[in-house]
C-alpha cells in the first residue's frame, strides 16, 4: 500500500457515515419494515386466532414492545459501528456488526419473551382474559427471527451509506489531489519562462539597448500580472491564449529580431474553443530553446489551430538546427516543459487528448496538440 492509500484508508476509518442520513433511512425503511410485519402477522392471527377485545390488546402491546426493542437494537449497533469503525475498515467492522446483531437479538428477544410473564398482573389491573399458557420458547423465536432480521437490514443500512461516504470523499480527495498536481506542474512552468525573459532582458542591457530592455520589461509585468491572475483550473478562450502568446513571442523577438521570427494562423472558428490556461506556454518556450537557442541562424516559429470534427488541433513548430555532421539531431523523450504539458493534459482529460512531438519536415520540429472541442 503506497502513502497515498494509507492516507485515505486513515481517512475513512476516522469518518463514520453520515448519521443524519442514517437516521432518515432508518425511519423509512423501518415503517416499510413494520408495516410488512403487521400485514405478515395480521393474516397469521387471523387464519389461527380468535379475536377478542383482550386479545387485540396483547398483540397490541407486543407490537409496541417489540419495535421499542428494534429501536433499541437499532441505537446499539449504530454506537458499536462509530466506535469499531474508527479502528478498523468499513469491510472489517461489517462482520462485527452482524454478529453483533445476532446476540444482541438473542438477549433482546428473551428480554421481550420472558416480559409476557407480567401479561397475568396486566390482565388482573385492566380487568381482562387472561393470555392463556402460550410458551415462552413460541416468543421467544419469534421475536428473535424479526429482530435479527431487522439487525441486518439496519447493518446493510449503515453499510450501504458508508460505501456511498466513502465514494463522495474519495472524489474530493482525488479532486484536491489533482487541485494540487496542477498547481505545482503551473509553478514549475512559471519559474522557467521568467527565467528565460529575465535573460533575455539582462542580455538587451549588456547589448546597451535600453529602450528595447525597457519596452520588455513593461511587457514582462503586463504578461506576469494577466498569467498570475488567471485560474489554472479554468480554462480559457482560445483566441485569448494566443493573445496571451503573442505577447510572449513579442518580447522574445526583441531579443533576438535579427534571426528569429513567428507567425499565427488560427481558423476563424476556434477563437472561443476552450484550452487549459497556459498549455501553449511551455511548447512555445520548447520552440524558442530548441530552435532560437540552439542555433545562430534563421528560425521561424509557426502557431497554428484548426477544428476537425470534435476535436480541437493545435500545432506548433520551429526550424532546427543541424548538427556538426551536417544531419537533424535525434530527438528523443520528453523536456521538463513538453512533459509538463502531458501531465496537465492527462490531468485534465483523462485519456480524452492527444500529443505528438517530433520532426514534421525537412529541418522542422513540432508538436501537435488534440483536444476535446468545447466553446466558451
Amino acid at each position: 500500500m503506497n502513502p497515498d492509500d494509507i492516507a485515505l484508508d486513515v481517512n475513512f476509518r476516522n469518518r463514520p457515515a453520515n448519521a443524519r442520513g442514517i437516521r432518515i433511512a432508518t425511519i423509512r425503511f423501518g415503517i416499510a419494515f413494520w408495516v410488512f410485519v403487521m400485514i405478515v402477522a395480521a393474516f397469521i392471527i387471523g387464519a389461527t386466532s380468535d379475536v377478542s377485545r383482550s386479545f387485540l390488546f396483547y398483540r397490541f402491546v407486543d407490537f409496541v414492545s417489540l419495535s421499542a426493542l428494534a429501536l433499541a437494537l437499532s441505537y446499539l449497533i449504530f454506537l458499536l459501528h462509530e466506535k469499531s469503525v474508527r479502528r478498523r475498515t468499513s469491510e472489517d467492522s461489517l462482520p462485527l456488526l452482524i454478529i453483533a446483531s445476532f446476540f444482541l437479538s438473542v438477549a433482546l428477544a428473551a428480554l421481550w419473551a420472558g416480559s409476557h410473564a407480567l401479561y397475568p398482573v396486566i390482565a388482573a389491573i385492566l380487568s381482562l382474559v387472561p393470555t392463556g399458557t402460550t410458551n415462552v420458547m413460541v416468543y421467544f423465536g419469534a421475536a428473535w427471527g424479526i429482530l435479527f432480521a431487522w439487525g441486518c437490514l439496519f447493518v446493510a443500512l449503515i453499510y450501504a451509506f458508508e460505501l456511498n461516504d466513502r465514494k463522495v470523499r474519495l472524489a474530493a480527495i482525488r479532486e484536491e489531489a489533482l487541485s494540487a498536481q496542477m498547481r505545482a506542474l503551473r509553478y514549475q512552468i512559471n519559474p522557467h519562462f521568467l527565467f528565460n525573459t529575465l535573460n533575455s532582458i539582462a542580455g538587451l542591457i549588456e547589448e546597451g539597448a535600453a529602450t528595447q530592455a525597457e519596452r520588455m520589461v513593461l511587457s514582462l509585468s503586463i504578461f506576469l500580472r494577466t498569467t498570475l491572475a488567471l485560474d489554472p483550473f479554468h480554462d480559457v478562450p482560445l483566441a485569448d491564449e494566443i493573445a496571451l502568446q503573442r505577447e510572449y513571442l513579442e518580447i522574445e523577438r526583441e531579443r533576438f529580431s535579427d534571426r528569429m521570427s513567428f507567425s499565427i494562423a488560427t481558423d476563424a472558428d476556434v477563437a472561443d474553443a476552450l484550452v487549459p490556461s497556459l498549455i501553449l506556454q511551455p511548447l512555445i518556450e520548447n520552440a524558442l530553446k530548441h530552435g532560437v537557442g540552439a542555433t545562430r541562424g534563421r528560425v521561424e516559429i509557426l502557431v497554428r489551430a484548426c477544428r476537425a470534427g470534435d476535436r480541437l488541433c493545435i500545432a506548433i513548430e520551429n526550424d532546427m538546427p543541424r548538427n556538426d555532421d551536417g544531419d537533424m539531431p535525434k530527438t528523443s523523450g520528453l523536456g521538463v516543459g513538453l512533459k509538463n504539458v502531458a501531465e496537465r493534459l492527462r490531468a485534465r482529460f483523462q485519456g480524452n487528448y492527444a500529443m505528438k512531438s517530433g520532426p514534421v519536415g525537412e529541418g522542422r520540429f513540432g508538436v501537435s496538440l488534440e483536444l476535446p472541442w468545447r466553446l466558451a
